[in-house]
């Protein structure tokens, strides 16, 4: 390499003569001394250290007539992986010669604006019309000052190395929304040159070993992808079974493959759904021939409803048709009742606040309008309200009507609270409060399904009172919640584990991946 180098710098002294360096093409060369390359790593005997504006011309311009073709390639063309190949748009030079970075055929280009920098935008502009391009003018631009001296490729690998990204990352100047690599940076950082030769075989190497990457990544994907599709088999099996053995004999199967259908956080998803799904099906605890029935809880509700209505405290909005059988999802157990749901709820109706009507000074009620105030728990608020049209009382249940999120719920956990047009407030009667919870999330896909529009999705009052509905008895209520939470609580424990596990196995590869680079 110090032969090379030698041979650039002879070319660099007859371009000098030119006056290239003068018109700042090129930097006169400068030595890079032992403190540069100290915290670095040791280079093979054969290689050397240098740097970009030793070896190349940077930020070039191109000469060309005005009405040949060109290629122009925007930001969004350069790709961040290492194999993807550059495409481009048809121009004529004259269009893009100006205001615009130019490049040729086998110059290596680099981002410098964030976030594209980080994200690894650069690449070696190929196959370009007539040899010539441009583009953006946040790239840096490399070009060979020889001809078989550097191979851009290897150039490549270099500028898409994570120790290149993360100190290029640190000394970036601007602020913080419009931050850039410096033109010091890219040139100016010490460069480690192989022989020629050695540069083609580095790159070959890379190429095979990249190949086989993608071969294993895509057979991973593979792997996943199957067992996502036999968890989902092996759930639909269990939440389809109609008689006890059935259901049995699915869950011991569930059970005896556990390690194989959950060693991935992905799955744990699935299998929180599939518990909402038994515990609404009645699979999820036994039930008790000493619990009230609860077609008598029915008829409780009914009274109590007729009561509140009389004394003008909720509004009979809407007459509902007796339930059929075909109405409901599944098979209800025994002792339990079938219903709409509107028939044992007060549906109340959330109404949209001007911008003059909310503020966020804490000043009178909290003003909540949709999923993005929902907590993990209970929803918190963003905005305030001093005028509130439509109020929430602690435990209602909010659900949203209108926008991405429908059919996601909440438990509303503070004293009052407005609520906006895009939710509406269940207030159970005479249910466990948890278990109308409960019962939301389990149909929450149901409830996305019913949902028309395109611009902002929703549902209706209606969608929400028609809906059919299993009630168990008050008791077998608060079995079923127990139960879930139980549940629920040990896969967060296992969600958690796995993602340790992955975390685990990351910092393992990190590890062993520094090992070799440092050795």
């Amino acid at each position: 390499a110090s032969v090379l180098l030698e041979k650039i710098k002879a070319e660099k002294e007859r371009l000098v003569k030119e006056r290239l360096v003068k018109e700042k093409k090129i930097k006169k060369s400068k030595p890079v001394s032992s403190n540069d390359v100290e915290n670095l790593y040791e280079l093979s005997a054969n290689w050397i250290w240098t740097r970009l504006f030793d070896i190349g011309i940077i930020n070039p311009r191109n000469k060309a007539s005005d009405d040949i073709d060109a290629s122009f390639v925007p930001m969004t063309l350069i790709s961040e992986t290492y194999s993807t190949p550059v495409s481009s748009e048809r121009r004529q030079w004259g269009e893009i010669k100006t205001g615009f970075t130019h490049f040729a055929e086998e110059d290596v280009v680099l981002a410098k604006i964030t976030p594209c920098f980080q994200n690894g935008k650069s690449a070696v502009m190929r196959n370009l019309l007539n040899g010539f391009g441009a583009g953006t003018t946040e790239l840096h631009v490399f070009r060979p000052l020889l001809g078989e001296s550097v191979y851009p490729d290897y150039v490549l690998l270099y500028l898409k190395s994570p120790q290149f990204l993360t100190e290029g990352i640190e000394k970036m100047t601007g602020t913080a929304g419009q931050k850039r690599v410096t033109r010091d940076y890219f040139a100016g950082n010490p460069f480690p040159l192989p022989p020629f030769e050695e540069q083609k075989r580095i790159v070959a190497k890379v190429d095979q070993l990249m190949t086989l990457c993608d071969e294993l990544e895509a057979r991973q994907q593979k792997k996943q992808e199957a067992r996502l599709r036999l968890n989902s088999a092996a759930l639909d099996k269990l939440l389809t079974a109609h008689e006890p053995a059935e259901f049995a004999h699915h869950w011991q199967r569930v059970c005896d493959n556990f390690d194989l259908l959950y060693d991935n956080p992905e799955t744990v998803g699935e299998l929180r759904k599939a518990i909402l799904q038994l515990a609404v099906q009645g699979k999820l605890v036994r039930q008790d021939a000493n619990d009230e029935p609860a077609p008598v809880l029915v008829e409780k509700i009914k009274d109590e409803k007729d009561r509140l209505i009389k004394e003008k405290k909720i509004m009979n909005k809407m007459a509902l048709p007796d339930i059929e059988v075909n109405d409901l999802p599944c098979k209800l157990p025994n002792g339990w009742a079938s219903t709409w749901l509107g028939k044992c709820i007060d549906l109340i109706s959330g109404q949209h606040l001007g911008q003059d009507e909310q503020n966020d000074r804490r000043e009178g009620l909290p003003y909540l309008t949709g999923p993005a105030d929902f907590g993990k728990i209970n929803p918190v608020a963003t905005r305030w309200t001093s005028n509130p049209k439509v109020i929430s009382e602690i435990n209602d249940i909010l659900i949203t009507v209108k926008g991405a999120g429908v059919g996601k719920a909440n438990i509303q956990g503070m004293e009052k609270a407005a609520i906006g047009r895009q939710l509406m407030a269940i207030r159970p009667i005479c249910l466990e409060n948890r278990y109308v919870y409960l019962l939301i999330n389990a149909s929450f896909e149901k409830f996305q399904a019913l949902s028309t529009g395109s611009t902002v999705p929703g549902i209706r009052r209606e969608d929400i009172l028609q809906f059919a509905v299993g009630i168990p008895p008050l008791e077998e209520q608060r079995r079923i919640v127990a139960r879930v939470d139980q549940l629920m609580a040990l896969c967060d424990e296992l969600e958690a584990k796995l993602r340790q596990s992955q975390t685990d196995g990351a910092k393992l590869m990190e590890a062993v991946v520094h090992k070799l680079v440092a050795a």
